[in-house]
Formats: C-alpha cells, sequence, structure tokens
C-alpha cells in the first residue's frame, strides 16, 4: 500500500511539461549556500541544502545491495532512477515524503527538477526498460545524478543535463551501468567538473554482483586528481573546481 501512495502522488500533473508538488507549506529558500551530501551505499545519495532533504535511489537490501544497510533516513523528496529494488526501493523510506520516477520538468517550491530518460542497458532498454537521470540545483550546487546509465549520452540528453557543478556516476559495470570505459566517456562528453562513483563493488557488495571494484575506474582516469572522504560531505561553490576535472571517493559507513 506505500509503494502504491508513492507512485500516485508522483503520477499527479505528469501530463503537463511541468509538475507543480508542494513539498510543505516552508516557503521556498534562495539557492546559496552549501550542499550536504550522505553516501548511504550503491547510488544511494541524501542531499541537504536549501531547506529540503532529497534522497536518490533508496535500495532493498538484498542481491548487490544485500550488504548494505537499509537507506531509512527522512526526506522530503524521494527521487528514483527506476523501479528496480537496487534503486527504487520507495517502501524502506519512513514518512510520506513525494516521489520523483518518472522524466520531465518539475518546479518543488522553487527547486526546479530535471529527469531525462536514458536507457538502463545496452540493448536499448530492452531488458532493464528505462533509466531517470535527475538534475537539479539544490545549496547554491548543480547536481546531475546518472543513477544506473548505461548507454552513452545522445546530443539531446547533453543538452538537458548541461554541465554540473557535481555529477554522481556508476562505473562498476555490470548488465545494467556504465563500466569505467563507458564512465569515463560519459564525464567527457559532459564536460565534468567534481565526479562522486557509485555502483562499484565493495565489501558490503555481495559476490554475485557484476561489479568491478573501484580502483579500475581510477587507474583509468590516472592524472585526475583524485579527493578521497568519508560517508558525509559539505560542498560549495568553492569546492567546485574552476578547470578540469576532480573525483570525489565517498565512504560508504556500515
Amino acid at each position: 500500500m506505500k509503494r502504491r501512495q508513492f507512485l500516485q502522488v508522483a503520477g499527479a500533473g505528469l501530463g503537463s511539461a511541468v509538475a507543480t508538488i508542494a513539498l510543505s507549506d516552508r516557503r521556498a529558500i534562495a539557492q546559496t549556500g552549501s550542499l550536504s551530501v550522505q553516501y548511504l551505499g550503491h547510488s544511494c545519495v541524501l542531499l541537504s541544502g536549501s531547506g529540503q532533504r532529497i534522497l536518490v535511489n533508496p535500495f532493498k537490501s538484498a542481491g548487490c545491495t544485500a550488504g548494505y544497510r537499509a537507506p531509512k533516513v527522512g526526506a522530503d523528496l524521494v527521487m528514483i532512477s527506476s523501479q528496480l529494488l537496487d534503486e527504487g526501493a520507495v517502501d524502506v523510506v519512513p514518512g510520506n515524503p513525494k516521489l520523483l520516477y518518472q522524466a520531465g520538468a518539475y518546479n518543488l517550491n522553487g527547486l526546479k527538477i530535471q529527469g531525462i530518460a536514458t536507457d538502463h542497458d545496452r540493448n536499448g532498454g530492452r531488458r532493464f526498460g528505462k533509466n531517470i537521470a535527475w538534475k537539479w540545483t539544490q545549496g547554491g550546487v548543480s547536481v546531475l545524478h546518472l543513477g544506473g546509465a548505461a548507454a552513452p549520452i545522445s546530443l539531446e540528453q547533453k543538452i538537458l543535463m548541461g554541465t554540473p557543478d557535481v555529477v554522481f556516476i556508476p562505473v562498476g559495470g555490470g548488465p545494467k551501468a556504465y563500466t569505467p570505459q563507458e564512465a569515463k566517456q560519459a564525464l567527457q562528453v559532459l564536460n565534468a567538473k567534481l565526479v562522486v562513483p557509485t555502483q562499484y563493488r565493495t565489501s558490503a557488495a555481495k559476490d554475485q554482483c557484476e561489479l568491478t571494484a573501484l580502483d579500475n575506474f581510477l587507474t583509468l582516469m590516472s592524472g585526475t586528481p583524485v579527493r578521497r572522504g568519508g560517508s558525509s560531505l559539505t560542498i560549495s561553490r568553492s569546492d567546485v573546481p574552476k578547470e578540469g576535472m576532480v573525483i570525489q571517493v565517498m565512504s560508504y559507513k556500515g
């Protein structure tokens, strides 16, 4: 029942080009300040800024994510890239946040969000369907979360994605996410600045997952500066490289 309620909320008004959804009675807060990021494993992150908490890609602790703790954290808004259990398990989230799960343009109390449809596999989406990449600005920082992208970025998709300050990108390969080589090509298309790798093999990922280790991606990106940190990170405009690219590695706190 809870999952159905989430999907019904997201579906309201999606027939129009822009859907307006009220997160709460609080007024829209200017897009300034900083963005706090909490990495919850796989491709799941909680982003706090501009008076709002956005949770992207909650998962069930099963299969590829069996070794991760379920992301049972409070949020005002949940955005998912697909309804697969490793990136769309909305029923694990407490409370009754709003949900976005389809491509389109949204305005939520002044927070403009663009959902961009991409293929979730290398077969035109015939195996795993569509993946939704999410783009928005929060805390003065423009964000692109590529979810489980597996196909090259087209010109039309690039126009919608723009040149974000921070990109969350899968790098571990497998049948429904970028390999390190594919991730590198996508980052070149995006002219990425601050890159946070997701969906790679860790001690929490089960052996049945067709994922490679993060070092495979970092080796391929040799020469690109790498920052290493914990599971939490605060990003302000001054942290975004003015030139070139920096890889920000976030660790899972088990």
